[in-house]
C-alpha cells in the first residue's frame, strides 16, 4: 500500500520505500509510512509481519537495507546523539536492577539526559507512590511495566515507542497503562503504539497500520477501517456441513462472508435479519448449527478480512 505522504514538517516518523533483508528473507519490503506530530498511532500485524524489524529500525537498533527513515525530522546516520536525547522506549518486556527501588531506579534514567522531568512527579503519574521505596524485584508486573514507561518518559521526550505495553497484565493492570497512554495523548505527545490487543488498539490510538508480510495493507482511524467492512456487526457460526462462500454472501442483510478458523463469519447491517435468513439457509441444507454467536465489527474482524487469519497467529 502506497501514496503520498504528508510533509516532513507535519510528520514525527516517515518511512519511503523501507526495505530490510536478512539473507535471502525480506522482512520488510518497500514500506511507505508516515507518523504525524502530536497523535497515536498504532502499527499493527502478526508475528513475523515485519513489525518488530519495523520498529527496530525507527529505534536506531537495526539498519535498513534500503529506503528512507526519519525520526523527528532527523537520520540516525548523522543525528544519533540528536535522537537519543528526544526518544523514549519502553519494550515489550524491560528488566531493571533488582535492588533498586523505584524511585532510584527513575533517578538513575534521568542522569542520561541533560534535561528531563522530574522523578517525583512521574512516580505519581504512573501511581506507584506507595511502591516509591519498594525494590523492583517485589513489584508485580503490571507496577514493572508502569516503571518501565516511567523511566521512557523521564528524558521528556518528543516521540515515544510503547513495544507490547500490556502483554501479559490483568485487566486492572492493562487499564491503568491505558489512562496513562491517554494521558500522553491528552498533551500532544508521539506515542508509537505496537500491540496485538484490538481493543487497545481502538481504544487508544488516533490512526492505526496495518502490516502484513513487510507490507502496510491498510491505513486509517480504526472507525475508517472498521467502516471497510461493509456492516456493523459479525455474525459468527459453525457446522459440520461444508458451505458455498457465494450463498451465504446473498443472504439477506450480509454485505460478506467468508471461512474462519473452523467456521463462518458474515459482515452484515441488521443481525434481526441476516440471522433467520440464515437459519433457513443451514435448514433447507440440512447442516446442523452448533454454534453462533454475534459481535460489533472491530478492528480484528477488518484484519481477518484482509489477510484471512487472526492478528495472534
Amino acid at each position: 500500500m502506497t501514496g503520498n505522504l504528508p510533509s516532513t514538517s507535519e510528520n514525527a516518523i516517515e518511512l519511503r520505500g523501507l526495505v530490510k533483508r536478512y539473507g535471502t528473507v525480506t522482512a520488510v519490503d518497500g514500506l511507505d509510512l508516515a507518523m504525524r506530530r502530536g497523535e497515536c498511532f498504532g502499527l499493527l500485524g502478526p508475528n513475523g509481519a515485519g513489525k518488530t524489524t519495523t520498529v527496530e529500525i525507527l529505534e536506531g537498533l537495526n539498519d535498513p537495507t534500503a529506503g528512507e527513515v526519519t525520526v523527528l525530522g532527523r537520520h540516525w546516520a548523522t543525528d544519533e546523539a540528536w535522537l537519543r536525547g528526544r526518544l523514549g522506549i519502553s519494550l515489550q518486556e524491560t528488566h531493571l536492577q533488582e535492588r533498586l527501588s523505584v524511585i532510584e531506579s527513575l533517578r538513575l534514567f534521568r542522569s542520561f539526559y541533560d534535561h528531563g522531568q522530574d522523578v517525583e512527579a512521574l512516580v505519581k503519574l504512573v501511581s506507584l507512590e506507595d511502591k516509591r521505596d519498594t525494590w523492583y524485584s517485589k513489584l508485580s508486573g503490571g507496577q514493572k511495566q508502569r516503571l518501565a514507561v516511567a523511566c521512557a518518559l523521564v528524558g521528556d521526550p518528543e516521540l515515544l515507542f510503547l513495544d507490547e505495553p500490556t502483554t501479559g497484565l490483568d485487566p486492572q493492570s492493562r487499564r491503568q497503562l491505558w489512562d496513562i497512554v491517554l494521558g500522553l495523548r491528552a498533551e500532544g505527545r508521539s506515542v508509537l503504539l505496537t500491540t496485538h490487543y484490538m481493543d487497545e488498539a481502538e481504544r487508544l490510538c488516533d490512526r492505526v497500520g496495518v502490516v502484513d508480510k513487510g507490507k502496510l495493507i491498510a491505513l486509517g482511524t480504526p472507525k475508517e477501517l472498521i467502516a471497510t467492512l461493509g456492516g456493523e456487526q459479525v455474525i459468527e457460526f459453525v457446522t459440520d456441513r461444508p458451505l458455498d462462500e457465494a450463498p451465504l454472501a446473498a443472504l439477506p442483510g450480509v454485505r460478506a462472508a467468508r471461512h474462519v478458523a473452523d467456521g463462518w463469519a458474515l459482515t452484515v447491517n441488521e443481525v434481526h435479519v441476516s440471522i433467520p435468513a440464515l437459519l433457513q439457509h443451514l435448514g433447507r441444507l440440512g447442516a446442523p448449527l452448533h454454534r453462533l454467536s454475534t459481535h460489533h465489527a472491530t478492528l480484528e474482524d477488518v484484519f481477518v478480512s484482509l489477510t484471512g487469519r487472526q492478528l495472534r497467529e
